[in-house]
């Protein structure tokens, strides 16, 4: 190994000699050395301004792929709802059993919801708060103020000072740390996997979206109380076609609850993972958030079908106008959109569950509670 003190040598030499020759000393010279480690250069993301060029081509929504998602989504899982009712008479396993295509049904209808707030499910704006308030009622989703609330989950993402509102509540160090041991006891157990993913869908689905949101308008709450009345009816004539009030809770029940598991399994994993993208407002850039603070969530062909190829995450946060229908098209075109992200295979996501803290020490990384505690 070359020792240090001989990068310094030609230092030496021009001191003895009086001469300020600095000038011949240049940068590579010190770079190339191998006794000095240098840092490699950081790689800039795109802009938006040279990312949109290549999204508008899928920013448009288009009424025959919408109105065929709605067919082989609708038709069968109100088909397979009608089997489920039909199998009470034999063996509630039967039924349990039906319950899994149909949640996994379910959970394409709530994608078709999303897209309609994003105006990117039919060209229509009426029509896709017509069928998007339809589809939240299928869902027990109050459409505008989910749509509100997913809209600032958009803007906020990954932005440590506009947390709270459409996201996974997510603490740091420093703020778990602070609070009473109460309060870190019940964050502990809401970020239980058992809790999250067990307990979250019902406390979500069937209790939460029942009530208006605080600080939102008058729109966003009376979605919920329209949506809530025409729950009304529609609940209602599901147990006058399954024969009772029962019968319609143990048909739905287990299709909520699978559903819900699922729907937010997606939604933590593609925003939860090891370099994840965190920053303060000041240094928050919309692309990063994109492209670094949403995964790609690489799924079997049968899953990425009931999950409307929300996978594709980083595309549809880059452009929520790209419809569902678009979003793997939109990302094999470029290999801009497959290299920049992180990508999180099946059963590798599994492990992003351990994760459950952001240290701003350590460059804003999540961490498990293992690591903060030594």
């Amino acid at each position: 190994m070359t020792p240090v003190s001989s990068v310094f040598l030609p230092l030496q030499v021009c001191w003895e000699a009086g001469e300020t020759c600095m000038e011949t000393l240049t940068l590579p010279t010190l770079k190339n050395h191998p006794a000095i480690e240098t840092e490699p250069p950081v790689k800039k993301l795109p802009t938006m301004k040279e990312l949109n060029p290549l999204l508008l081509p899928f920013q448009k929504p288009e009424w025959k792929p919408a109105i065929w998602q709605l067919i082989n989504t609708l038709v069968p899982f109100f088909a397979l709802l009608g089997l489920m009712g039909a199998s009470l008479q034999m063996s509630y396993w039967l039924t349990l059993l039906l319950a899994l295509p149909t949640a996994g049904f379910l959970v394409r209808i709530f994608i078709l919801f999303h897209d309609c707030g994003h105006n990117s499910f039919t060209p229509s704006r009426k029509a896709n708060k017509i069928i998007g308030f339809i589809l939240g009622v299928i869902t027990l989703t109050p459409s505008e103020q989910w749509w509100k609330s997913h809209a600032i989950h958009h803007a906020t993402s990954g932005n440590l000072d506009k947390r709270g509102v459409g996201d996974v509540t997510t603490l740091t160090v420093e703020e778990y740390r602070a609070k009473p041991w109460i309060e870190r006891m019940g964050y502990a157990l809401f970020r239980f996997p058992f809790i999250m993913f067990g307990l979250g869908p019902i406390w979500m689905f069937i209790i939460a979206h029942r009530f208006a949101l605080p600080r939102f308008s008058k729109k966003e709450t009376l979605s919920v109380v329209w949506t809530n009345i025409a729950l009304i009816f529609y609940l209602g004539g599901l147990s006058l076609l399954f024969g009772g009030v029962w019968n319609m809770v143990k048909v739905l029940l287990p299709v909520f609850w699978l559903a819900g598991m699922f729907g937010i399994w997606l939604f933590y994993v593609q925003h939860q993972f090891e370099g994840v993208y965190w920053a303060p407002d000041t240094e928050w850039d919309y692309v990063a958030s994109a492209l670094k603070g949403a995964s790609y969530y690489r799924l079997p062909k049968v899953l990425q079908f009931f999950s409307g190829n929300i996978g594709f995450h980083h595309i549809h946060h880059l452009s929520p106008r790209i419809p569902n229908y678009q979003l793997e098209a939109c990302y094999k075109s470029n290999p801009i959109f497959q290299i920049e992200v992180t990508e999180i295979g099946f059963l590798e996501a599994l492990k992003t569950v351990r994760l459950k803290l952001i240290d701003t020490a350590r460059n804003n990384q999540m961490v498990t509670f293992q690591d903060i505690l030594g």
